[in-house]
């Protein structure tokens, strides 16, 4: 486990792009940005974290024990919750958020992720118009390739 308190990534001023954001003014994830839209189950899970820095978008999380499955490790849903999530954040990357729901959603685990770990999710906006956008990326703990994953999200109106 990893001993630090902050992210080691310096976000850009402002937001990561147009949506419902909300900045984190204190504490380690300070310059960083939460969604502030409603989604219960991501809210149990995280909180999650989203931010812009000189390489792109890029999602944060910090694991705790309580995302552990039985063999002490970080459970697979967690980090495919935290997929999820990104995806999303991902597929916002050229400037708008997206709001929608996952049609689809593939994931490569490459690796264990420990309780404690520093989670970090980069990647690209593949595609898209104005029914489809399609984001892949790579989540990393403590800097080790942990998941990969891949998906399609669909616009929705008022979600």
């Amino acid at each position: 486990m990893t001993d630090f308190t902050a992210p080691p990534v310096q976000p850009l001023p402002g937001a990561p792009f147009a949506g419902r954001l909300t900045l984190v003014e204190h504490g380690a994830w300070a310059g960083w940005h939460q969604w502030a839209g409603t989604d219960p189950f991501e809210d149990a899970t995280g909180p999650f974290y989203v931010a812009r820095d000189e390489h792109g978008v890029v999602c944060g999380f910090r694991t705790e024990p309580r995302h552990n499955n039985g063999h002490g490790m970080i459970h697979g849903g967690c980090l495919m919750t935290f997929a999820d999530f990104s995806l999303f954040m991902l597929g916002a990357s050229q400037g708008e958020e997206v709001s929608g729901v996952t049609v689809t959603m593939n994931c490569e685990f490459l690796a264990p992720a420990e309780a404690g770990s520093l989670l970090l999710a980069r990647g690209e906006r593949t595609g898209g118009g104005r029914k489809l956008v399609f984001a892949r990326g790579q989540i990393t703990a403590d800097g080790r390739p942990v998941l990969g994953f891949s998906g399609v999200m669909k616009r929705v109106k008022g979600a």
